[in-house]
């Protein structure tokens, strides 16, 4: 401090010791920042509400507490203490649970927020890089009138949805910030986080069919889907409002693969195709209940059978166990399409098929994209069958979740140039 540092931070219960050193020696520049760190859990509100008081009577200039947050809703606790604080305060959860704590600071009112020089440099767990702050998220452009999105997942951390969304954002002048949530229950999320500021979510796996509970209302699509992947907050009434677009995102990228193979009748080239979807989850459900819109014959194979039979007796089709799929080849030209888990980074070697199966197909779709090229869609290649990434199911199903979020024209080659110069995240 007499050295001349215009900020130091000292550690709430060494604050005795240290003031009697000081002994009223403190120069008018140097702020005292007094913090309190918990490497285990976050304390209740109440709990939390008596620590700021006793950190602000220590003689601190900046209050500064920090927590780990055990699940995403341990972060509104310190979003709470910003919002009453009448001094400069950070307040931080630690862990991949508290990284919008480190997001969302700006808009809160944060005094400050950390992040690190570079990827594995992290002084604590949860800290984003300091490149992702400003230039991922933009930082510096959020504000108390910002609008926050999301994804809520688990897991979450692979998604390039954040890197897409906000710089759509930027691109049309849209004042939102979109951001990754670790969510564990989606209800306790949505009870929670319910201010008009949380104005939309984009939702993956394990969430699509919970989150459709939770909805006032859902799309027509989705309720017959029986899976959503947005939330969209109504402005006028507040209402959570469910969307699926993962449906339309699939099936016209799969669409466009076909047609690109055969020439073109007017209608879909999925028109009586064997159409063999493996998964029976949220994506699964999409995926099916598009094929059999456009006229195909749907199987379902999944490792649970009943889920499987479930999902195919709704639609009129035919399930498989995951097993069985080796050996069905009831017709040659058929169209595959992953919607597990399987192949995903970093588990990057797995898949649902044998590759010598895989000659039975004449297109194969995998809604993983992380890798942008799965086991399953470089097997599939080298026997012949044209190749539908995930990558483009996911471009098209975020176009129209932007639309819906904004409510403006979504800035296509923005988006796709984003998503093409983030293949280091892949």
């Amino acid at each position: 401090m007499l050295l001349g540092a215009d900020f130091i931070d000292i550690e709430l219960k060494a604050m005795p010791v240290f003031s009697a050193k000081m002994q009223d020696n403190k120069p008018n520049y140097c702020k005292v920042i007094v913090s309190n760190h918990n490497f285990e859990t976050t304390p209740s509100a109440d709990i939390l509400v008596s620590l700021f008081k006793e950190i602000i009577s220590s003689g601190a200039d900046i209050v500064k507490i920090v927590t780990t947050a055990e699940s995403i809703t341990d972060v509104w606790k310190l979003f709470q203490i910003l919002a009453i604080s009448q001094v400069p305060t950070i307040a931080l959860a630690m862990g991949e649970h508290g990284l919008i704590s480190r997001l969302l600071c700006p808009k809160y009112g944060g005094f400050l927020t950390f992040g690190s020089l570079a990827s594995g440099k992290e002084s604590a767990s949860g800290q984003p890089t300091l490149s992702d702050m400003r230039n991922a998220y933009g930082l510096q452009h959020v504000n108390k009138q910002t609008k926050v999105y999301g994804i809520i997942g688990k897991p979450v951390g692979h998604s390039k949805s954040p890197f897409i969304h906000n710089a759509a954002f930027r691109k049309v002048g849209h004042d939102g910030i979109y951001v990754p949530f670790l969510v564990d229950n989606v209800k306790d999320f949505l009870n929670v986080y319910n201010t008009s500021d949380f104005a939309g979510f984009s939702v993956t796996i394990p969430h699509k069919e919970t989150a459709l509970e939770c909805c006032d209302e859902v799309d027509p699509l989705a309720k017959a889907i029986g899976a959503i992947n947005t939330i969209v907050k109504r402005r006028n009434d507040g209402k959570l409002i469910g969307y699926n677009t993962d449906c339309e995102g699939a099936i016209s990228a799969i669409e466009d693969g076909l047609r690109g193979m055969i020439s073109s009748t007017g209608g879909s080239p999925l028109m009586g195709r064997y159409f063999v979807v493996t998964g029976a989850g949220g994506a699964g459900k999409a995926l099916a209940y598009g094929a059999k819109d456009r006229g195909a014959k749907v199987f379902i194979a999944n490792r649970n059978y009943d889920r499987a039979k479930s999902l195919a007796d709704s639609l009129g089709g035919e399930a498989l166990s995951l097993d069985q799929l080796n050996a069905f080849c009831p017709v040659n030209g058929m169209i595959l399409a992953n919607t597990t888990s399987l192949g995903m980074h970093p588990n990057i070697s797995e898949t649902p098929i044998a590759k010598d199966a895989l000659r039975n197909y004449s297109l194969v779709f995998d809604a993983v994209y992380t890798p942008r090229y799965t086991r399953l869609l470089r097997e599939a290649e080298e026997c012949g069958a044209i190749v539908v990434s995930g990558l483009e199911m996911f471009i098209r199903q975020a176009m129209m979740q932007f639309s819906l979020f904004t409510g403006l024209n979504a800035p296509e080659q923005v988006m796709r140039e984003k998503m093409a110069s983030t293949s280091s995240y892949l």
